[in-house]
């Protein structure tokens, strides 16, 4: 048989961040920045990657492929090429695109189709099981359903979408902090062990409470002070930022980018005190992009401690902005950013 080659884009969030593990919504985008992996059959039943991106590379190529195969997929032993142009360790889901490309090549090895939906829980199973990270199905589901020009508004609890138009008079711009901080992939975990308990300390009030999604902020601001501190702000984070999504949603409906713009600096403010998943880098390149003409919103997005803001600037302003971010980001850290176009494309396929 043949190579196989399979492309999946990146992602950014524009809004909805550790929401996705809560039952809550998200408002990602696919990005123009793609994994292409060639995939080839062996002779024996080994997973092979011919180019090891990083170290979990592997991890994550075995985890796919043993994932295929639970799932009845017969597929035998592959060599996989992987190669692109999607940033590694930027918080733009380099991780889900790279399973998503193996994931699509196999099945076209194996002559297989699997639903997509069916096939972002696959590799989110991998991800969680064989690498070891508690991720929610944000990244595969952005990388498999984005669409162009288009944000997709997901809720992750009945893992429905719809799609809302980015309007003409707005860009979405990307710019790399270049910093990724070590503790990130175990403070992800820590949080999604805070919203657990804070919801088994929410059940002394609503005892059938299964998940953040399904309390109001007023009801729990009712209880503030009444439980821990750190397990309330986490929970007000998720809340609040479930109700921001929505109202996200309605302004770009409204083509209305003013609110949206506000709601995701109130997402960037919520992230950093609340969830306290932010870091310097990050807030100093916001408070940037807050002084550029033409920017309507700018957030941290990804899981945090590093990577990536994503700015909501008027089309028009995106040369000066781009100017002005990269000069005084590197006059206030002595690092030099990379800028990335946010344009939505649509998600992965076969080459």
């Amino acid at each position: 048989m043949s190579d196989v080659v399979a492309r999946a884009p990146g992602r950014v969030n524009l809004i909805g961040e550790h929401t996705d593990y809560n039952d809550g919504f998200m408002m990602p985008c696919a990005i123009g920045y793609y994994t292409t992996a060639t995939i080839r059959p062996r002779d024996d039943e080994r997973v092979v990657l011919a180019n090891p991106r990083d170290t979990k590379g592997t991890l994550y190529a075995e985890g796919v492929i043993l994932q295929l195969r639970k799932a009845g997929v017969r597929v035998g032993g592959v060599e996989i090429e992987a190669g692109g142009d999607l940033p590694i360790g930027a918080g733009l889901s380099s991780s889900a695109s790279f399973e998503i490309a193996i994931a699509l090549g196999a099945l076209g090895i194996a002559g297989a189709e699997i639903d997509r939906l069916d096939l972002a829980k696959l590799c989110q199973r991998a991800e969680n099981e064989h690498v070891g990270i508690r991720s929610g199905i944000l990244d595969q589901y952005a990388v498999l359903f984005g669409k162009r020009d288009r944000a997709v508004v997901i809720d992750s609890e009945t893992l429905q979408h719809r799609y809302v138009e980015i309007p003409h008079s707005v860009r979405i711009v990307i710019c790399n902090t270049m910093v990724k901080h070590a503790l990130a992939a175990g403070e992800y975990n820590n949080r999604r062990e805070e919203c657990e308990a804070a919801v088994f300390a929410l059940r002394q009030w609503y005892p059938n409470l299964t998940s953040l999604r399904h309390i109001t902020l007023e009801q729990l601001l009712e209880h503030e002070g009444e439980f821990d501190d750190v397990l309330f702000r986490r929970a007000r984070h998720v809340v609040s930022e479930n109700a921001r999504v929505l109202d996200a949603a309605k302004a770009l409906e409204e083509h209305d980018v003013g609110p949206f713009g506000a709601l995701m600096n109130a997402s960037h403010e919520s992230l950093r005190d609340d969830y306290e998943v932010s870091a310097a880098e990050l807030d100093t390149m916001v408070a940037i992009a807050r002084r550029c003409d033409g920017v309507y919103g700018a957030r941290m997005t990804g899981g945090g401690f590093g990577g990536c803001t994503v700015n909501l600037i008027a089309a028009a302003s995106v040369d000066r902005f781009c100017e002005q971010i990269v000069r005084e980001y590197r006059e206030a850290t002595g690092i030099t950013p990379e800028i990335y176009d946010g344009t939505p494309v649509d998600g992965a396929s076969l080459a």
